[in-house]
């Protein structure tokens, strides 16, 4: 019998994802005076990563200021960022958080009395968006995954999905942006349960390139008994082996360091290097990430707690959508990508954009993709008919059979942190293998379509992995350790089936 169909719409611009990046896209396309149509997985305004806690945001009000910044993700990131995009998303930063302000948002008030334009609280700033794209006449379809793109003549047209009920969605566009931000691989990581890539995988089906996914292996630290991965209290932290002998981090990132450690055994924290003046600080701006030891009746700045690793893939390493330009477009006509789904290595190449630069490209991307996408969507002459989605079973793999491999392959940081073409082959093989045996009739639906996606991104990180012979930032091969690259240069990859990379050398700085 088939499946009830929930809507078969059409407008100018049809926006996938309802974080940051997608409520920026949609509300500049609606301010350039496009017809909008926004589809979240979850409840616009209320899902995902950035609406579970606050969101430091890359603020540099001094244009004089970005070449400094440029260089020092240019040298620690090495040398995949560009100057032109670093300097775009800086400066659209500052004039969309500024219109935030005249829009009516309230930032937080400094000690001085000024508005703190680099901080905005996740459920105050995106129920304030969802606000906005209401006025601006934005229809909005809540839980509604993205599944597939509609295709015509060679562009993207649109796309549908199909939601937990059975029911389908579908929607005809001029011009769609892929914002639904990156994948953290079910981790468990706070916010990320909607992080999954679907779109991902729908976007690769159409010939979309990524670029980056060798550097998809950022972990965040936790409390084994909290989900929340707050990096900045790290900062102040002590960690130690079982026995109580401190760890020494050296100059490796720390999460490296305690992955190193954790081989051995459980690894241990205390944010002991924090004054009294640092822990009001901390406690003012992190409130969230405080909470879980709160409950647990622990001083984290003078107990100690055992530490966690969560894979946070994507969501907070650097792999993504490949971007043609500053317009945000793909190598598929019609199509824009903005946020977490699109690589951020124009701005911090190899190195993880977590916390303030990755809050930033979400934002500036987000407006970007919007322009762009209102301008060729109403570039483009003739009628639009809304299409029906198609009736035919999505194409899924297991779930649990898929989420086995990912923890075993993925998750693991014995393998994805220290990596070898010994421990990469391996997991490749395994992804592969849970990859060729999805089946349409036995896993179809919403579950199967996320597994398969999840195994996807999986298998274009290990691909891209494999194919760099050199370590570059997150990206260290521990067999290789002294292969540096002759020139800087990113690596492309695309493909569903059969995936193919190319290496292509980055601009001059």
């Amino acid at each position: 019998m088939a499946k009830p169909v929930l809507n078969s719409l059409s407008a100018d611009v049809l926006v996938l994802g309802g974080g940051p990046a997608g409520v920026w896209a949609a509300f500049e396309a609606a301010r350039a005076g496009a017809s909008v149509i926004l589809a979240d997985k979850g409840y616009c305004g209320a899902s995902g990563a950035a609406a579970a806690s606050n969101n430091n945001i890359w603020y540099v009000p001094d244009s004089t200021q970005y070449e400094r910044h440029f260089q020092e993700r240019y040298h620690s990131g090495g040398g995949l960022s560009e100057r032109a995009w670093t300097y775009a998303i800086l400066s659209t930063t500052r004039r969309q958080l500024l219109l935030m302000g005249e829009l009516g948002y309230r930032f937080p008030i400094t000690e001085a009395g000024e508005r703190n334009y680099g901080t905005l609280r996740g459920p105050d700033y995106l129920r304030f968006m969802r606000n906005q794209l209401r006025r601006a006449k934005v229809r909005i379809l809540d839980h509604c995954p993205a599944h597939q793109l509609h295709l015509q003549d060679g562009r993207v047209a649109g796309a549908w999905g199909e939601r937990l009920d059975g029911s389908r969605w579908s929607v005809s566009a001029r011009a769609t942006v892929i914002a639904t931000g990156g994948c953290a691989f079910l981790s468990g990581v706070l916010g990320t349960n909607v992080c999954t890539g679907e779109a991902h995988l729908a976007a690769a089906e159409a010939g979309v390139r990524f670029s980056g996914m060798e550097f998809s292996n950022q972990y965040g630290m936790a409390a084994n008994f909290s989900t929340v991965t707050k990096g900045l209290p790290f900062h102040f932290a002590s960690y130690y082996q079982a026995d109580g002998e401190e760890i020494d981090t050296g100059d490796e990132e720390p999460f490296v360091a305690v992955a190193r450690a954790s081989l051995k055994g459980p690894v241990y924290a205390c944010f002991n290097k924090a004054d009294a003046e640092v822990q009001r600080w901390l406690r003012s701006g992190q409130a969230i990430a405080f909470l879980p030891y709160d409950r647990m009746g622990i001083d984290p700045f003078r107990q100690r707690f055992e530490l966690s690793l969560r894979l946070e893939g994507t969501v907070r390493g650097t792999g993504g959508i490949e971007l043609q330009g500053l317009d945000c477009s793909t190598s598929v006509p019609g199509l824009y990508a903005a946020g977490d789904a699109a690589s951020r290595e124009p701005i911090v190449g190899g190195r993880s954009g977590g916390g303030s630069p990755n809050a930033a490209w979400a934002l500036a991307t987000g407006s970007l993709a919007g322009e762009a996408a209102a301008r060729a969507a109403l570039a483009e002459t003739g009628r639009l008919e809304a299409r029906p989605a198609p009736q035919e079973p999505l194409l899924g793999a297991d779930p649990e059979f898929a989420m086995a491999t990912i923890r075993e392959h993925l998750w693991s940081v014995e393998s994805n942190i220290f990596r070898t073409e010994a421990s990469l082959s391996r997991g490749l093989a395994a992804l592969d293998a849970a990859w060729r045996s999805s089946d349409s009739a036995a896993a179809g639906g919403p579950a199967g379509r996320r597994a398969r996606a999840m195994l996807h991104l999986g298998r274009l990180a290990y691909h891209s992995a494999l194919t760099r012979r050199d370590s570059v930032a997150l990206h260290q091969r521990f067999d290789l350790p002294d292969e540096p690259a002759a020139a800087p240069y990113r690596l492309r990859i695309a493909g569903v089936e059969q995936l193919t990379t190319e290496a292509i050398r980055c601009p001059a700085p």
